[in-house]
């Protein structure tokens, strides 16, 4: 039996589509063409997609970044060591508090504002589904006071492609107020859009399957690497910024290349490996093929790469896939919330990222601790970092507390406010698809 005296069981994703035309971005030149915008009737395709969150479109500048000027009451990007307290530390004091009394708090929350996507990834489920009613600004802030009263730290945005919304700016700029935050793009829109959405923005993903025409095939999408790249150029001295590079069966072999273009770059490199679920092409790679590849990778963490996974992480899927040594995993340190603002429970894998109970409607303190979690500590499916890296943290452990929290809150709080030459991402907990 589940919370209230319910069992819970997995809900349904919406139905596929029965053609793969009509799940198609309608703004198929948004991806395609040259052009990242093409006007009709003088709106631009953009705008049109304003239809499904109300409202106009807001694919331009911020105020703040039109006018060159700072407006009471917003959150900025901070540029003295308190600004992160409130938000971040104090929030982890006060859960670890909790955590000694046997209570679960929520460290992360994961938050897709939309499954519609001008990408087509092969190992992706979601874009595949049909949006219902996105959830307006008030809404998307009933969401962020949810989560911020249950003791989330992290937020982060996905999709889908969360750049396709028009509202972006704003929901990011509420998020920023009252979380760290961080949101995952494919990159195509983002050289465009990425001036209006610096300023709100603590780490910024950007998706990369592969180099160059491996990439492309696995997204779908013909110039989806150029596009990525030159979104990371320009992003990277805005906001830190890290590949986020999905593992799969078609592109075991580009490891060691993806790991090098982010030093090329100048940014960060988180790995996933593969899920299949059941509405996507299966690609998770044979373990057997995979396994030198995730040695490469742990051996290329000891030497130094720009790897955000922590020794420890590929240290766990060896032990766990092929030493018969699993970790626990802890699936109530992240909270996940779909297009709907609806709380997926167990997790984002088992439930295939389909909720049940809006997040304003409960206290989700109280649910935490009366869901039954036991059956899932030892699931061991997926090795995603944002289940994975949290269930392996220990505030007993100096080195996971030193490169976790202090280091990566002294580097945060000592970047400064617009940096020419921005330093690497590491060492932050992440939000990734």
């Amino acid at each position: 039996m589940g919370v209230f005296g319910r069992s819970v069981h997995r809900r349904e994703p919406r139905p596929v589509a029965a053609s793969r035309e009509r799940q198609r971005h309608p703004f198929r030149d948004l991806r395609s063409g040259d052009g990242l915008i093409e006007t009709r009737n003088g709106l631009s395709k953009v705008e049109r997609y304003s239809d499904l969150v109300g409202g106009e479109s807001r694919c331009r500048p911020s105020r703040g970044a039109r006018s060159g000027r700072s407006f009471p009451g917003l959150h900025h990007r901070p540029s003295e060591p308190m600004a992160l307290v409130k938000p971040v530390i104090l929030r982890s004091l006060d859960r670890s508090l909790r955590n000694l009394r046997g209570e679960k708090v929520p460290i992360i929350a994961g938050h897709k504002l939309l499954y519609r996507c001008n990408l087509e990834c092969k190992m992706c489920p979601f874009w595949r589904r049909e949006d219902e009613e996105l959830l307006r600004l008030p809404d998307e802030i009933r969401v962020m006071d949810a989560l911020a009263r249950a003791g989330v730290s992290f937020l982060g945005f996905e999709g889908g492609e969360p750049l396709l919304r028009p509202d972006l700016p704003e929901i990011l700029e509420a998020a920023h107020e009252r979380f760290h935050t961080s949101l995952v793009t494919n990159g195509w829109l983002l050289e465009h859009r990425l001036p209006e959405l610096a300023d709100h923005l603590d780490l910024l993903f950007v998706s990369l399957d592969g180099i160059g025409e491996t990439h492309d095939r696995l997204r779908g999408i013909p110039r989806s690497f150029e596009r990525a790249v030159k979104g990371m150029r320009a992003a990277r001295e805005e906001v830190p910024t890290v590949i986020s590079h999905t593992v799969t069966r078609d592109n075991l072999d580009h490891a060691e290349r993806i790991v090098e273009l982010a030093k090329e770059l100048e940014v960060g490199l988180t790995v996933q490996i593969a899920y299949d679920y059941r509405t996507a092409d299966p690609m998770s790679p044979e373990r057997s093929r995979l396994r030198p590849t995730i040695e490469k990778l742990r051996d290329l963490k000891r030497s130094g790469a720009p790897l955000m996974e922590s020794q420890a992480y590929f240290d766990a899927i060896l032990g766990s896939w092929y030493e018969g040594r699993p970790w626990r995993c802890k699936p109530w340190l992240t909270i996940n919330i779909d297009p709907s603002g609806r709380i997926v429970l167990p997790c984002y894998v088992l439930q295939e990222y389909s909720g049940d109970i809006p997040v304003w409607d409960v206290d989700v303190r109280k649910l935490w601790n009366e869901f039954n979690w036991a059956p899932y500590e030892s699931c061991n499916k997926c090795a995603l970092a944002c289940y994975l890296e949290p269930s392996l943290f220990r505030w007993t452990d100096p080195a996971h507390v030193g490169q976790r929290i202090v280091g990566a809150g002294i580097r945060y709080a000592q970047r400064p406010a617009r940096p020419k030459s921005r330093p690497v991402a590491s060492g932050l907990i992440q939000i990734t698809s």
